[in-house]
């Protein structure tokens, strides 16, 4: 399948530039502007991760439950869940 990489909003691309150069500082790699084919993929896939964790919001759910199988005896079991919408 052929890519469209036609912009939706083209007013949209320079804060979608700075906002990659703000997520690139923000791991240390350093960007310039055009082309950065000297990236490594672990370098060019960090951006990526840290846009994708700013523009997700996370929830964070604790909880603790105590465990009454455990041969008679009671013990606390705490989780922590993390979900990304």
């Amino acid at each position: 399948m052929a890519s469209n990489k036609k912009n939706l909003v083209p007013e949209a691309r320079a804060a979608l530039d700075k906002f990659k150069m703000e997520a690139a500082s923000e791991v240390g790699v350093n960007l310039k502007q055009g082309y950065n084919g000297d990236l490594t993929s672990k370098q060019a896939g960090s951006v990526g991760g840290q846009m994708v964790n700013l523009m997700t919001p996370q929830q964070q759910w604790k909880f603790q439950r105590t465990n009454r199988n455990v041969n008679g005896h009671m013990m606390d079991i705490n989780f922590t869940m993390v979900v990304g919408l």
